[in-house]
C-alpha cells in the first residue's frame, strides 16, 4: 500500500525543466544555454524516481550508472554521495549530463514516461557533477595495487578517457597520447562553449591526471610514433582517435573562399577561441548570411556558432523534413529559440562566387519524400524544376565526418574496412593485432559521446583480461 502512494505521488509531480538564458540574449553570447538545478528543484525532482527493484533505465546507459542509486542519493540530500556514486562507472559524469542523448537512452526506459514524462536522470547527473566540482570535494576512489603493465592510449576524447579511467584504478599505468594541445577530443574542438563549457571537460580531465594518468599532449601517433613502436614499449594499446575527418558534398563551388567544413569551422571556434579575437590570435569568417547543411548536431552546433559570431542570418539547409532530423529535438529546439531559419526539403545543388573567388549564394533544390531507405527514413527526391537560390557569404558543410586515417595507414596489421574504420569486436574492442584494441568513432563512424564511452568500458575490461593473462 506505501509503495502504491510513492508511485502515484511520483506520477503527480511534474518533470521540472531547468531554467534558461533568454534565446535572444543567448543567441549573442558563447556562455551556457541552461543554468543547472538549485539543490532544491534537483531533490523534488529526484523524487519523482520510484527506485525500481529492476531498474530498465540502468539497462538503457551504454555505460551503466547506477541511476536509481544515484538519484536516491539526491532525493536524500547526499549530493556528494551522488556524485561519487556516479564516478563509479562514468568517468566524465558533468560531460554526460550536458551532451549525451538521454531522451533516446536512460529516459526512454523510465516506468513513469509510459504514461508522463521520465525522470530527468541527464539534468540529476549534472547536478551531482556540477556540485562537486562547485565543493571542491573531489575524492579519488582506491586505486588497486600496481600490475607493472603499461597501456598506451591513442587519442583523448571520450573513448579514450574511459579506457584510461577504468584500467587506471586497476592498478595499469596508463599514458594518454593526444594530437592536439588539449586534451578532450570532440569534447573540446567539436562541441560549442554554450552547450559544454570548456573548464568542465578540464575539470574531468584534470581527476583522471589526479587518479594517475599520465598525459602527453601534442603528440602525433603515426608520425612521431607508429603503432608498432608504442608496442615495443608498453603491453597493451588503445585506439581512439576518433572521425575528424571532414566530408564534403563534392558540388561545384566548393573550393569559394567562404565554404567551411564544419569540422574547421568550429575548431577555429570551439579549441582555438576564435570567438575571443583579438585576445586569442584565430581569425575566423564572421559570415552576414551563414548556410549550414546537414541536420544532426554538428549542423545545430555550427548554425547556433554563426549567430554568436554576428550573424544577421543563419540557415540550416535539410533535404528531408524536421521530424527525420537526427540533431536532439533540444538542439532543434534551441536553435529555433535562437532565431536559425530551416530550409527544409531542399538540398544544395551548387555554389555560386563572384570574380574575385568569394562565397555570394548556394543554388538548392526543392525535395519531397518518397519511401523509405536504409535508415529507415524517407528517402528525398527532387522536385524538377524547383531550383531558387539563397544568398550567402558563408557556407558550413555539417554532413558528416569519416575516420582519421592517420594510425590505420601507418599500421599494415591493422585491417581496417571499405570506410576506413578500424575492424573491432564491438563486445571487446580487440582488433586484428594481438594487444591492440579500438573503439569509439574510428570503429563505428561518428556516434553520440556516451557511445564512444560505452566502447571504452567494454575495451577496458577486456584489456584488463589480456594484459592479467586471462
Amino acid at each position: 500500500m506505501a509503495e502504491e502512494k510513492i508511485v502515484n505521488k511520483a506520477k503527480k509531480l511534474p518533470r521540472h525543466p531547468m531554467p534558461e538564458q533568454d534565446a535572444k540574449v543567448r543567441a549573442r553570447n558563447f556562455e551556457e544555454v541552461p543554468f543547472g538545478y538549485s539543490s532544491e528543484t534537483a531533490m523534488l525532482e529526484a523524487s519523482r524516481c520510484l527506485r525500481c527493484s529492476k531498474p530498465k533505465c540502468v539497462e538503457g546507459c551504454p555505460v551503466n550508472v547506477k541511476i536509481p542509486e544515484f538519484v536516491g542519493l539526491i532525493a536524500d540530500g547526499d549530493f556528494i554521495g551522488a556524485a561519487h556514486k556516479l564516478k563509479e562507472t562514468n568517468a566524465l559524469p558533468a560531460v554526460c549530463g550536458r551532451v549525451c542523448p538521454q531522451e533516446s537512452q536512460c529516459e526512454s526506459r523510465c516506468v513513469l514516461g509510459k504514461k508522463g514524462e521520465p525522470v530527468a536522470i541527464g539534468r540529476l547527473e549534472r547536478f551531482a557533477a556540477d556540485y562537486e566540482r562547485a565543493q571542491g570535494k573531489m575524492t579519488l576512489p582506491q586505486i588497486a595495487p600496481a600490475t607493472g603493465k603499461k597501456v598506451a592510449v591513442i587519442g583523448g576524447g571520450p573513448a579514450g578517457l574511459t579506457v584510461a579511467g577504468d584500467l587506471v584504478k586497476l592498478g595499469h599505468q596508463v599514458t594518454i597520447f593526444e594530437a592536439l594541445h588539449k586534451t578532450g577530443g570532440v569534447l573540446v574542438y567539436g562541441i560549442p562553449e554554450f552547450r559544454l563549457p570548456k573548464a568542465i571537460v578540464q575539470a574531468e580531465v584534470d581527476y583522471l591526471k589526479a587518479l594517475g594518468v599520465e598525459i602527453v599532449e601534442s603528440y602525433v601517433v603515426g608520425q612521431i610514433e607508429t603503432v608498432d613502436e608504442l608496442l615495443e614499449r608498453f603491453d597493451a594499446c588503445f585506439v581512439g582517435t576518433g572521425a575528424g575527418l571532414p566530408v564534403f558534398m563534392k558540388l561545384a563551388g566548393e573550393n569559394l573562399n567562404g565554404v567551411y567544413s564544419a569540422n574547421e569551422y568550429l575548431t577555429r571556434s570551439n579549441l582555438m577561441k576564435a570567438y575571443l579575437f583579438p585576445e586569442y590570435d584565430t581569425p575566423i569568417v564572421k559570415g552576414r548570411k551563414v548556410a549550414t547543411f546537414g541536420g544532426g548536431n554538428v549542423a545545430m552546433d555550427s548554425s547556433r556558432t554563426a549567430l554568436r559570431l554576428g550573424a544577421e542570418k543563419s540557415y540550416i539547409i535539410y533535404r528531408r523534413s524536421m521530424d527525420e532530423m537526427p540533431a536532439r529535438d533540444e538542439e532543434i529546439h534551441h536553435a529555433g529559440e535562437e532565431g536559425v531559419e530551416f530550409l527544409l526539403l531542399s538540398n544544395p545543388k551548387r555554389l555560386i562566387g563572384n570574380e574575385k573567388g568569394w562565397l555570394t549564394g548556394v543554388e538548392c533544390v526543392k525535395m519531397e519524400l518518397g519511401e523509405p531507405d536504409e535508415s529507415g527514413r524517407r528517402r528525398p527526391v527532387e522536385v524538377a524544376g524547383s531550383e531558387f537560390i539563397v544568398e550567402v557569404d558563408t557556407v558550413v558543410v555539417a554532413i558528416g565526418n569519416g575516420p582519421n586515417p592517420l594510425v590505420p595507414s601507418t599500421t599494415p596489421d591493422l585491417k581496417t574496412n571499405r570506410w576506413g574504420n578500424i575492424e573491432a569486436d564491438l563486445e571487446t574492442g580487440a582488433t586484428s593485432m594481438p594487444g591492440v584494441y579500438a573503439g569509439g568513432d574510428i570503429v563505428t563512424g561518428a556516434a553520440t559521446v556516451i557511445q564512444a564511452m560505452g566502447a571504452g568500458k567494454k575495451a577496458a575490461a577486456a584489456m584488463h583480461d589480456y594484459l592479467s593473462g586471462k
